[in-house]
C-alpha cells in the first residue's frame, strides 16, 4: 500500500523541532554542547522516523502485487517467484528508539515456504 509523501507534515515537524529547540535553549542557557546535541537528536529522531516511514511507503516496493510476473520478487534462497499473500504490517525500531509501522506486500515462496516482505 503506497502512500504519498507528506511534505507539509515534514515542514510542520521541522518548524516544531526548531521552535522546541529555541525554547529549550532559553531554559538552558548554560547547556554544554553535548547536552544541546542530546536534546536536538531526541527531537530529530521523531521527525526522522516519520520521514523514513513516509519515504519507505511511497515506494512501489510497498505493493508489488500488481507488477508483471517477471518483475515480481524472487525467493532469495530458491529463486522462485513469490506468491502474494496480501499485506502485513511490520513494526520496526530505528535510530533514537523510534517505532516505524510499515504496511507492505507480503509473499511466500511456493517451494521452500519462506515468507517475507521482499525489497525492490
Amino acid at each position: 500500500m503506497t502512500r504519498p509523501l507528506n511534505e507539509p507534515l515534514w515542514q510542520q515537524l521541522t518548524q516544531q523541532v526548531t521552535r522546541e529547540m529555541a525554547e529549550w535553549r532559553l531554559l538552558h542557557p548554560k547547556a554544554t554542547l553535548r547536552q544541546i546535541e542530546t536534546e536536538l537528536d531526541a527531537r530529530l529522531s521523531g521527525m526522522r522516523a516519520r520521514m523514513l516511514e513516509d519515504l519507505a511507503l511511497s515506494s512501489s516496493s510497498a505493493s508489488w502485487v500488481e507488477t508483471a510476473t517477471p518483475e515480481q520478487p524472487l525467493c532469495p534462497d530458491c529463486h522462485h517467484p513469490l506468491e502474494p499473500r496480501g499485506t502485513k504490517t511490520r513494526s520496526l525500531q530505528t535510530h533514537g528508539a523510534q517505532q516505524l509501522e510499515l504496511t507492505r506486500s507480503y509473499g511466500v515462496c511456493p517451494k521452500c515456504g519462506l515468507g517475507l516482505f521482499p525489497p525492490r
